[in-house]
This record gives structure tokens, C-alpha cells and sequence, in this order.
């Protein structure tokens, strides 16, 4: 019986004891703070049992993945390049269905589907790919980082319409990705300056375009509400929408000390009260399911969930959970270093980065340290596709440790 368990949880230990805790502490948080869509509902069970089969379907999808050697990865990439660019091109024409005045998402049936979650990681393995084919004895081959961007560019402009933060994740992902894999230092300096230069262009237009809500007229709001409304909004209507929320973001992030007359009840209340639950939360916490502040944040369970964590768990918690995530990406690393062939090292190096980078993006904006970003805590938050994806990617991980280990085994077998 032992063996067979241990058969079906194959891979780095390591990695599933993150995993496992990851997932232990996601169900006990989003049941905790859950509480307003329980309320809503008067379902107080539905909620958590629904996030509990997620993660259960994502455990499975896993393991299910952990058994697929490798080298079969590199056949799915023409097809997820595919299955992406349809899906992000139905959100891009108006297809998408609408969710807190963002179309990000694809109705199939009874389920809700993320394009941007799948595009991440099929960008990851295609650069993964990349990488690996055009290594030389130097580094990786000038015409590498070319190609890189012929898939990097397309995908981030179309996810970047309704989605900038997970944009510009998924460029900081790959731009580390070519470091790793020695793409030219002046290559990838003349990108970062062209990416700082549209940056700037971009923040500049941003704030120039952008409506500040706090300033509006009532016409403007009354305007902004009817586009809103709207459900077939033009391209420009859109990207018009978002900056103003692009504007909003910046200006709140940049206010020092508001009071509590400068938020907006609906928006930036969120931020007040995750700074309360980080206030009143002390070294050890109010317990596990012991939050006040759970009642006042509308996103309490998905992107304020670390502000949740630091209530009832204390510093103390919010500092294991930081550490798991941590060792993730230590391990990851030294998968990679295990591994004889550039393309599992470059993917698992990918993976663990697009995991890890999300969650300090979750983590600073619920202590204050970046402007809200909309980014979910991976493995914690709750969530259908995103956490869903999340857990294949685990299992990539641990498909490449697999065969790491087992060419580690056999070469100090040899010796």
C-alpha cells in the first residue's frame, strides 16, 4: 500500500511538501475568508467545497502530469501556441466575458476559462524551447532572443488589453529566462532600455488619458458608468476604460497617508482595510478563521488574501508562507542544476519563476508595497482556471525531477 502511494506521488519531495502546505493553507484561508460570498449566497458550505474540488481537480491534474515523461512537452508547444492565441484573439474581439469591469475570461458551458493562465506557461515552454535549441559552447545563439520576441511581444500585447499586471509578469518572467540562459548582456540591456522608455511613454499617456474618478463630474461618471454597462464596448472604448483604472492604481499607490475620506467606498476601501488586518494582526495573529477584516474586503479570498493570512496568522505566518514559496524556487534551481539537457532546466527555472514572482507581486500589493495589480496568491487564492494551471505547472516541476533524478542516480552509479 506504502508503495503504491509512494508510486503515485512521484517527483521532488520537496516540492510536494510546498505543494501540500500551499494547499492546506489555501483551504483554510479561503474558507476564512469567504465569508461575504457565503453571506451573499446563504450557502456557507458551497463556497469552500466548490475551492476544495478545485484544488482536489488540480492535484489530480498534477499527478496526472508529474507522469508524463518530459520530452513529450516539447510536442505540445505548437498546439498550446494555438489553443492560446484563438483564445486570447476571442477575448481581444469582445468574446470574453465580463468580470469586474475586465473581460478576461471565456464561458465554456458551466465552466470559466482564463486564456491568460494557459498563454503564460505556453510562452514559458516555446522560450523553454528556444533556449535549449539555440544554446552554443558561449551562451545562447544572437538570433535566440529574436525569436523569443516573436512570441513574447504578440502574446503580451494581447493579454496586456485587459490584463497589464499579468503582461508585464510574464515579460519579467522571460526577460529572466534569457539571462539565465546567457542571452547576450547587450541585448538584453537594450531591451530593458526600450522596455524602461515605454514605460514611461506609456504611465505618461496613462495619466494624460486616464479620468482620476475622485476628480470626475457627475457626467463623467455618469459616462463611465454607462460604458460599464456596456457589454460589446469597442476596442478603443475598452483600453479607454482601463486607463482610467490604470490612473486610479497610480495615483492611490503614490498618496501618502490618505484619509479616510480620500477613498472610494467602492475601490480603494480594499486597500484601508488590508492595512487594518496587517495593523491588527501582531507577531502570532488572531488564529485561523478568527479575521475581522475578511467582512470588508471584497476580494478578501483571491487578491487581499495575504492581508487575511497576516490577520490570523500573524508576521510569523505571512513569513512561513513567504519562506514556502522560497524554497519553490530553491528547489527549482536545483532541479535545473540536476538536469543534462537545457530544455527541462530552462522549463522548470520558468515555471517555479512564473509561480514565485506572481506571489511577491500578491504579497507586496497587500502590504502597500506596489499599486494593486489584481494579481492572485498561486496555490492559495481562490480560484477555477488559475489554480487549476497552477498545479500543472507543479506537476511539470515535478516530471522534470523525475528525470533529473533518475540521470543523477544513474551517473553516480557509473563513478
Amino acid at each position: 500500500m506504502n508503495k503504491k502511494i509512494g508510486n503515485l506521488f512521484k517527483g521532488d519531495k520537496g516540492i510536494w511538501m510546498v505543494f501540500f502546505f500551499l494547499c492546506m493553507i489555501s483551504i483554510v484561508e479561503v474558507f476564512s475568508a469567504s465569508s461575504g460570498l457565503t453571506y451573499k449566497s446563504q450557502n456557507y458550505v458551497g463556497p469552500i467545497a466548490y475551492h476544495t474540488f478545485t484544488i482536489f481537480i488540480g492535484v489530480v491534474a498534477a499527478i496526472g502530469t508529474l507522469n508524463i515523461p518530459c520530452r513529450y512537452f516539447k510536442l505540445l508547444t505548437p498546439f498550446m501556441l494555438l489553443i492560446s492565441a484563438l483564445m486570447l484573439l476571442v477575448v481581444m474581439l469582445g468574446g470574453g466575458e465580463s468580470t469586474n469591469d475586465a473581460s478576461r475570461w471565456i464561458r465554456l458551458g458551466p465552466f470559466t476559462i482564463q486564456p491568460s493562465e494557459i498563454a503564460k506557461g505556453t510562452i514559458v515552454l516555446t522560450v523553454a524551447q528556444i533556449l535549449a535549441a539555440m544554446q552554443r559552447e558561449n551562451g545562447a545563439d544572437r538570433k535566440a532572443f529574436k525569436y523569443i520576441l516573436w512570441f513574447t511581444i504578440p502574446a503580451c500585447l494581447a493579454i496586456g488589453v485587459e490584463n497589464l499586471s499579468t503582461a508585464a509578469l510574464l515579460f519579467a518572467v522571460v526577460f529572466l529566462m534569457m539571462f539565465i540562459g546567457l542571452v547576450p548582456a547587450r541585448q538584453l540591456a537594450k531591451l530593458f532600455g526600450i522596455i524602461a522608455f515605454i514605460g514611461i511613454f506609456a504611465i505618461s499617456m496613462v495619466m494624460l488619458v486616464g479620468h482620476d474618478p475622485s476628480a470626475a463630474t457627475a457626467d463623467q461618471q455618469a459616462k463611465t458608468e454607462q460604458v460599464k454597462a456596456t457589454k460589446k464596448k469597442n476596442k478603443i472604448e475598452r483600453l479607454l476604460h482601463r486607463a482610467d483604472t490604470w490612473k486610479a492604481r497610480i495615483l492611490n499607490f503614490g498618496k501618502e497617508d490618505p484619509t479616510p475620506k480620500e477613498y472610494d467606498l467602492d475601490k480603494d476601501a480594499q486597500v484601508a482595510h488590508a492595512n487594518i488586518a496587517i495593523v491588527s494582526s501582531g507577531i502570532l495573529g488572531k488564529g485561523p478563521g478568527q479575521s475581522t477584516e475578511r467582512d470588508f474586503l471584497a476580494q478578501a479570498f483571491s487578491d487581499f488574501i495575504f492581508a487575511i493570512v497576516i490577520e490570523e496568522l500573524g508576521i510569523m505566518g505571512a513569513f512561513g508562507v513567504a519562506f514556502l514559496y522560497i524554497i519553490l524556487l530553491y528547489r527549482c534551481a536545483r532541479i535545473a542544476s540536476r538536469c543534462e539537457n537545457n530544455f527541462p532546466a530552462f522549463l522548470v527555472m520558468g515555471l517555479g519563476l512564473l509561480l514565485v514572482i506572481q506571489a511577491i507581486f500578491n504579497m507586496m500589493v497587500a502590504v502597500g508595497l506596489a499599486p494593486v495589480t489584481g494579481q492572485p496568491l498561486p496555490l492559495i487564492s481562490k480560484g477555477g482556471t488559475s489554480t487549476i494551471i497552477n498545479c500543472v505547472y507543479i506537476g511539470a516541476i515535478l516530471s522534470v525531477s523525475r528525470s533529473a533524478k533518475k540521470k543523477k542516480d544513474f551517473k553516480e552509479d557509473a563513478e
